[in-house]
């Protein structure tokens, strides 16, 4: 796979000095960044990562069963057509920067490219909720 079909779908609350960091890091590495706002969180995955075969959804009619999708408060970073390898690289370059890391990232995949975009959040959001819960239970019996 060639590197210019890279792609991060990148999200954040608020665009800050570190939003300005991170997106160099991104450009540094040759990787294109699309960013995702709060309004495109009903567009599916593969639909915002510019893959073929998706189309735009009509996102207003399209709520989880009628709820309005509330906007994140956290960053999150999908990466599309990234090696293991290069992902290692761009997590490192992102502590070379100085940055804290991303704590929501997931990467494309045939299943998660079908989700609407608040589907994929809430999905590594439960993740990372798991993960930190069995850590501490790890600690605590440790």
């Amino acid at each position: 796979m060639n590197r210019s079909a890279e792609m991060v779908l990148f999200y954040t609350p608020n665009a800050t000095e570190r939003t300005a960091k991170l997106k160099s890091v991104f450009v540094r590495l040759g990787v294109r960044i699309k960013n995702i706002s709060p309004e495109q969180f009903g567009e599916t995955v593969g639909y915002l990562a510019g893959m073929e075969g998706f189309e735009p959804r009509n996102t207003s009619e399209e709520r989880i069963s009628g709820e309005e999708i509330s906007a994140p408060q956290e960053e999150i970073l999908v990466m599309k057509n990234f090696t293991s390898r290069r992902i290692d690289e761009l997590l490192l370059a992102i502590r070379k920067a100085g940055l804290a890391k991303v704590e929501l990232k997931a990467v494309v995949t045939p299943t998660n490219a079908q989700w609407p975009f608040y589907r994929l959040y809430e999905e590594i959001k439960e993740e990372r909720a798991q993960i930190l819960e069995q850590v501490k239970k790890a600690k605590e019996e440790g």
